[in-house]
This record gives structure tokens, sequence and C-alpha cells, in this order.
């Protein structure tokens, strides 16, 4: 099968678009935002565990660029901000909710292959990895 060259760059377009939202904090971000209408931004921080501020701040940014999360700023004092999906950012949810289901379902299955593997590669007890071609 032969690609043009309109078909490589909408392939290419595409793959950018995934890396976006296939990044661990987006999907945890869409997934916590989409059992909320608006989160403020600490409650989203406290309720994404791991996340530091720079990171949430740069992930809720490039969702907003996406047009994925919408940022609301109310005229407070202290400001107040909130996030919600928008239409877009909804359309993902669903998405994302059967990948994090997928990910708690087999979360044990991954450990056990891993460890499987971590034996016969010789990794397990503080033993260097092999090597991975490139």
């Amino acid at each position: 099968m032969q690609v043009d060259d309109a078909e490589r760059a909408r392939l290419c377009h595409a793959r950018q678009i995934l890396d976006r939202v296939g990044d661990k904090w987006t999907i945890e971000v869409v997934h916590k935002l989409g059992w909320h209408d608006t989160l403020r931004f600490t409650e989203l921080q406290r309720a994404i565990g791991g996340i530091s501020q720079r990171m949430l701040t740069a992930t809720l940014r490039a969702l907003e660029r996406d047009g994925l999360v919408e940022r609301t700023v109310h005229p407070v004092v202290p400001p107040r901000v909130d996030y919600r999906l928008t239409d877009l950012g909804r359309t993902l949810l669903s998405t994302v909710c059967q990948l994090m289901a997928w990910a708690v379902d087999h979360a044990d299955d991954i450990d056990e292959a891993r460890a499987a593997y971590d034996d016969r590669a010789g990794t397990r007890e503080g033993l260097s990895a092999p090597a991975r071609p490139r």
C-alpha cells in the first residue's frame, strides 16, 4: 500500500494529536474533569495524585489550546479559576474512561507479566536491565 504525501501529512498530524491525548497527565485530567461539571485548579491537583503544579498548568494550557478544556476566570479576590471539558473534550471522555477501566482491570496481569519477564531477563533483585534494541 502506497501512501501519498497528503495522507502521510494527515497521519503525522494524527500522531501529534495522539501524543497529546495519550499523555498520562492528559488522560488523568480529562478523566477527572469528566466526573465533574467544573473543578478549580487546586481541586484538580488534589484529585490527581503525583502531579506537580507546573505539570498541571502545562497540561491544562495544552488542553485549552487544543479546544478540549475551557478555563473560566471569575473576577473575585482571590481570583477563582474553574476548568471544564468542552463539547470536544467530552467526545474524548468515553475513550479515556475505557482506557482507565482497562488499566485498572488488568493492572495485576501487567504486574505478573513484568515480574515473569524480569525473572527471565535476570533483572530482578537489582540486576541491570538488558539493553533495548535500537
